[in-house]
C-alpha cells in the first residue's frame, strides 16, 4: 500500500491513501507522492480503493461526521483568437461535471488520539456515463479530484483535504484497427490553388502513406514518403503533430489548434525515388486518448509540410484517432 500525505492542520493530520487491487493499478514514486497517483481503469466494475487516516497527534477530536468527496469536471476556456477578446473575458462557461460522489466515512462522535484509519471504496466507471482520460491542455482540462472531510461544527474550521488523482482508461488491444492512408501529392490535387495560378507552381508527384491514421498514443507513428519527380529543389520535410481542441459555447463551437511537436525528416535535396521513413513518437505530456464530449473536443492532426528552395510550400493534413491500448498481460503498449 502506498500512502500520499495530503496536509495536516491545527494539530491534527489527515491523510488519504489510495490502493491499488486487482484491475485498479496506482503508481506513485518519488515527486508523484506529493502530486497524486495513476488509476488505471480496465473493467466497468473496476474500483477505486483507499484509506482515508485521521491522526490525532496528542489530542481527541470530535466531529460530526467524515465525508469523502470525489469529482470529476472538465473546465473550458475560450481562446481570445477564436472568439475575440471581449467575448473570451465576458463570457463565463460552466466546468462539465463528469461525476461527482459523496461518501460517508464515519458518523459524527468523538475520535480519541491516535491514528484511525477509515477504509473506503468506490466505482469510477459506474459514476460516469463516459469517462475521459485526465487532461490538461491549453483551453480543455479534465480533472479527478478526491478529498476528505472532518466536520467540525460552527466554532471550529473543517479539516478538509484533497488530492489530484490521474485517470487513465485504456481499450482493449482487439479494439484497435489499423487505418492505412496512402497519399499521392500533385499540384492539380492541391486545394485553395486557382488553376490559373498552376503555371507558377513547381511540377512535382510526392507518393507515400502513413501505416494507421488509428494510432496507439504508445506507439510511433510511422510510414514513408517518396518523391517520385519535382522540378524544383526541396528545402525540407518536416512533420507537424497538432493538437486541435474544441470548446462549445452560446454563439456556436470555438476551435483552437496547437502545434505541439515539430521534426524533420529530410534535410536539403532529395534524390527522387527515395524512401523517406516517418517515424514520429508522440510527446506524454501533450498528448492523450481522442477525446468527444457533448459541449468540447480534443484532436489531433499531422501535418507534411514540403518547404521548396523557391519558397513554396505544400501542406497535406492527415486527421488521426489517437487510443490508449492496455494488454493485461504485459501492461500499457
Amino acid at each position: 500500500m502506498t500512502m500520499v500525505i495530503i496536509g495536516a492542520a491545527a494539530g491534527l493530520g489527515v491523510v488519504v491513501v489510495i490502493a491499488g487491487f486487482g484491475p485498479v493499478g496506482v503508481t506513485i514514486a518519488g515527486e508523484m507522492a506529493r502530486r497524486g497517483c495513476i488509476v488505471r481503469i480496465f473493467d466497468n466494475d473496476a474500483s477505486v480503493r483507499g484509506t482515508a487516516i485521521i491522526n490525532g497527534r496528542g489530542h481527541s477530536l470530535t466531529h460530526e461526521g467524515v465525508v469523502l468527496q470525489v469529482e470529476g469536471s472538465v473546465s473550458l476556456q475560450l481562446s481570445a483568437k477564436s472568439v475575440g477578446l471581449f467575448e473570451a473575458f465576458y463570457s463565463s462557461i460552466k466546468p462539465v461535471a463528469v461525476f461527482a460522489l459523496t461518501q460517508e466515512l464515519q458518523k459524527g462522535g468523538k475520535l480519541p488520539d491516535g491514528v484511525h484509519e477509515l477504509p473506503f471504496e468506490f466505482p469510477l466507471e459506474q459514476q460516469a456515463e463516459k469517462l475521459f482520460e485526465t487532461y490538461h491542455g491549453v483551453f480543455v482540462n479534465v480533472q479527478y479530484v478526491i478529498g476528505v472531510e472532518v466536520k467540525r461544527g460552527v466554532m471550529s474550521k473543517n479539516l478538509k483535504r484533497t488530492l489530484e488523482f490521474i485517470v487513465e482508461a485504456p481499450e482493449a488491444k482487439e479494439s484497435l484497427k489499423a487505418q492505412p492512408s496512402p497519399f499521392s501529392i500533385v499540384p492539380e490535387a492541391l486545394e485553395n490553388v486557382k488553376k490559373s495560378s498552376l503555371h507558377h507552381i513547381p511540377s512535382f508527384k510526392i507518393v507515400g502513406r502513413l501505416d494507421s491514421v488509428a494510432c496507439n498514443i504508445g506507439q510511433p507513428l510511422t510510414g514513408e514518403v517518396v518523391v517520385e519527380e519535382c522540378s524544383a529543389t526541396i528545402k525540407s520535410i518536416e512533420l507537424q503533430l497538432v493538437r486541435v481542441e474544441t470548446c462549445g459555447y452560446q454563439e456556436g463551437m470555438a476551435r483552437e489548434a496547437t502545434e505541439i511537436q515539430n521534426i524533420q525528416i529530410a534535410d536539403g535535396a532529395v534524390c527522387n525515388g527515395w524512401k523517406i521513413p516517418v517515424h514520429m513518437v508522440f510527446p506524454r505530456l501533450f498528448t492523450c486518448p481522442t477525446a468527444v464530449g457533448k459541449t468540447f473536443k480534443v484532436e489531433f492532426e499531422v501535418n507534411l509540410v514540403i518547404l521548396f528552395s523557391d519558397g513554396h510550400l505544400l501542406t497535406e493534413n492527415f486527421p488521426l484517432k489517437l487510443s490508449r491500448i492496455q494488454d493485461r498481460a504485459t501492461g500499457p503498449l
